[in-house]
């Protein structure tokens, strides 16, 4: 992997000073997205400051993965009735969550004095977090590829089955054709051994590579384990449920391969004024 590992590095540039943005996506659902996110975001907690996103407007659980509760989300504060700092939960290790951000679709309908002001807001979040980490819906629905084209780096989980794979390959087209900037890298879930993982990323590189003239990155190979399905029946991530286990050190390598990706971007326009743009 440390080839691939140093790919992904070479696509970047000096860091910015603001929280590099990454979101995590999928073709179709049932294939861990969610789950990834929330130990990922753990994962990486142990070096850096992370905020996750639950970018979900209708069907998010994060907080049920984290067993934190959740009043308040951002249509709180489109309505004047809380503040951003209201709608944050705080999660193990210190990971500040924003559950479930149904009303943000809703910030490219709004005046724009009132855009703006939330906006500012919104992009305070990223002057005090390193990384931010953004948990789509499943599908290629206009508000999932708009998360996806503010970020910094795209996640695509895949498994090895082929409708996982075709629907992944369907997300990456889009992706690709609407001109993403960044880096797309792929993350294959449940496989049976780092062989299978590693032959499902190369057969989506190849196709990526052959008709759409881009590059993907491999980003790791995460194997079934029976351990994560009783972490998600406790409501514990992984990670905390079982530290010692295989799982547990998968997800530290990945946190750690993807931790180490800087990003181009221009920090005057903000993750947040590039998700409103292409909602637009």
């Amino acid at each position: 992997m440390g080839n691939h590992a140093a790919n992904l590095q070479q696509v970047s540039g000096e860091p910015q000073p603001s929280a590099r943005v990454l979101a995590i996506t999928s073709g179709k659902g049932g294939v861990g997205k969610t789950n990834i996110a929330a130990n990922l975001a753990l994962s990486m907690a142990a070096t850096r400051r992370i905020l996750l996103l639950d970018a979900d407007m209708s069907l998010g659980n994060l907080d049920l993965i984290l067993n934190i509760r959740s009043k308040y989300n951002i249509s709180h504060v489109l309505n004047g009735y809380k503040r951003i700092e209201d709608i944050i939960q705080t999660g193990p290790r210190d990971i500040r969550v924003i559950c479930g951000a149904s009303g943000l679709h809703e910030l490219a309908d709004i005046n724009e004095y009132d855009q703006q002001r939330l906006i500012q807001h919104l992009s305070g979040l990223q002057n005090d977090t390193d990384v931010i980490l953004v948990d789509t819906a499943a599908g290629i629905a206009n508000p999932v590829v708009s998360f996806c084209l503010a970020a910094d780096h795209v996640l695509v989980v895949t498994t090895p089955e082929a409708s996982a794979m075709t629907d992944a390959y369907g997300m990456i087209k889009v992706l690709v054709r609407k001109g993403n900037p960044g880096p797309i890298s792929v993350v294959v879930n449940m496989a049976h051994s780092v062989a299978e993982g590693k032959r499902t990323y190369q057969r989506l590189a190849d196709v990526t590579g052959r008709f759409l003239q881009a590059k993907l990155y491999y980003a790791g190979t995460l194997l079934k384990d029976d351990r994560l399905c009783r972490a998600v029946r406790a409501r514990t991530p992984v990670v905390l449920a079982y530290p010692q286990s295989q799982i547990a050190s998968s997800f530290s390598a990945l946190a750690a391969r993807l931790g180490g990706v800087a990003c181009e971007r221009n920090n005057q326009n903000t993750f947040f004024r590039r998700v409103i743009r292409w909602l637009s």
